[in-house]
């Protein structure tokens, strides 16, 4: 009776363990049958001839063992077989050949049959564990979570959800300036669910435009209603975003909406996202418009698209080019990854300059990655970059003082007429007399 209640003890033991562990009733119900049945196999090499019931409203299982009947002597397989004899004892009216049933009681086993049934049951439970988790965070993925930072390591961050699951955040998934001690509340996007070795580990990510997109849902009731649609965005993490937003109700404007009262809504977002400029577009289906609108606040005088390539050419005046380009070439960039198209962009030049050439025609005199540099600048032909000071090229495209020298000298002998080398020279003497004369002063 001992051994019996000591194996009941062990079914309410799995039942607060069950609890703990959010495993359902017919999952724990199926593991602990299968658990069973593989130590029993193991002991008698089959388990067929068993029939294992769970009885989980009152805590407590049944064992029942099927065998043959065969006259006595004649047994070469307790396990299988039982004695004409004995099997009178359980049912007298027992034949040879019949099938005999009747109870035994696993503690009968013996102690080492208890612990490996515990360990089966521990290994399976684990296993279990592991399998919900991973299906459970691979339904998550693209969703917001909440963790606490748990420890803080060079490449990565290990977090603790609710149920103190772990979550990495990679250092490369963070934004930069991203700063976090142990305990502080975390959020960011699913991102991956890996399984490796049946060992799971979550990704998040807080640089995934994805997150932005979340953020956004969060915090504009209308875009989690379906009312605004986010159709595309583009991120650089922690410098800039540009999203574009459609209204499906003519009386919603989508970037009102999105931004709100005085910045109210999209304030909280750039706060989340360590003061990450954000710029919300209107999105259309004219390709035209919509890369005009991508590269505000910068006005387009002109554009060409090229739509097989999914290249467009721009025009701007002078004036608006440095705006077109942003910073650190950030808004251009925004803008082709928000359309998706190449954008070139060019300085409007007036009808006189019909003769004005291409930087890539010098590519036999000035250098491939130079002329990049003058292309991120804006300047995409000759007469574009001789309009400019040579100080703003220097500082602009990142170059070296002689490089822009040599740079003008190869541009202005194409137009001698136009840019003589003497009026270069002099122009370069004069800056040089009038810094000269500064530092004196």
């Amino acid at each position: 009776m001992a051994k019996k209640e000591e194996t009941i003890s062990m079914i309410d033991t799995l039942a607060e363990f069950k609890d703990l562990k959010n495993i359902d009733k017919e999952t724990m119900i199926n593991v602990l049958e299968e658990s069973f049945r593989n130590v029993i196999a193991k002991m008698f090499g089959t388990d067929e001839n068993y029939d294992v019931i769970i009885n989980p409203e009152k805590g407590d299982f049944e064992i029942w063992r099927n065998r043959i009947a065969v006259p006595d002597g004649e047994v070469e397989d307790s396990n299988l077989q039982i004695s004409l004899s004995d099997a009178q004892k359980i049912d007298p009216d027992s034949e040879v050949g019949e099938e005999i049933t009747d109870e035994v009681y696993f503690a009968d086993f013996g102690r080492r049959a208890i612990l490996n049934l515990r360990q089966t049951l521990a290994s399976k439970i684990l296993e279990l564990q592991k399998d919900n988790l991973f299906a459970r965070y691979k339904e998550m993925v693209g969703n917001i979570v909440v963790a606490d930072v748990y420890q803080v390591w060079k490449k990565e961050i290990l977090l603790l959800d609710d149920e103190g699951n772990e979550l990495l955040l990679p250092k490369s998934e963070q934004i930069p300036g991203d700063f976090y001690r142990k305990g502080e509340a975390v959020r960011a996007v699913v991102q991956r669910v890996e399984n490796e070795n049946n060992n799971t580990k979550i990704y998040l990510s807080r640089t995934d435009k994805v997150f932005l997109q979340r953020l956004f849902e969060l915090e504009v009731p209308e875009i989690n209603d379906g009312l605004i649609t986010i159709k595309a965005i583009a991120r650089i993490p922690g410098e800039r975003a540009k999203i574009a937003v459609e209204s499906y109700d003519d009386r919603i404007d989508p970037v009102g909406a999105c931004v709100g009262m005085k910045g109210s809504r999209i304030r909280g977002i750039v706060r989340e996202l360590r003061n990450e400029n954000i710029d919300v577009i209107n999105y259309t289906t004219n390709i035209s418009l919509f890369i005009q609108r991508a590269l505000s606040p910068a006005k387009v005088t002109n554009i060409k698209v090229y739509g097989e390539e999914r290249k467009a050419e721009v025009s701007l005046r002078p004036e608006e080019v440095s705006l077109a380009i942003g910073k650190g070439g950030l808004n251009i960039k925004l803008a082709c990854m928000l359309t998706e198209y190449t954008i070139d962009v060019f300085r409007d030049i007036d009808t006189a300059d019909e003769e004005d050439i291409y930087l890539d025609e010098f590519t036999d005199e000035i250098d491939g990655w130079i002329i990049e540099a003058l292309k991120n600048i804006g300047c995409n032909t000759a007469k574009s970059v001789l309009a400019m000071k040579r100080e703003e090229v220097m500082e602009r495209a990142d170059l070296e003082e002689q490089t822009v020298d040599d740079i003008f000298a190869v541009l202005s002998a194409e137009f001698e007429d136009e840019y003589p080398k003497e009026i270069k020279n002099d122009t370069i003497e004069d800056a040089d007399i009038e810094d000269a004369d500064n530092e004196q002063e």
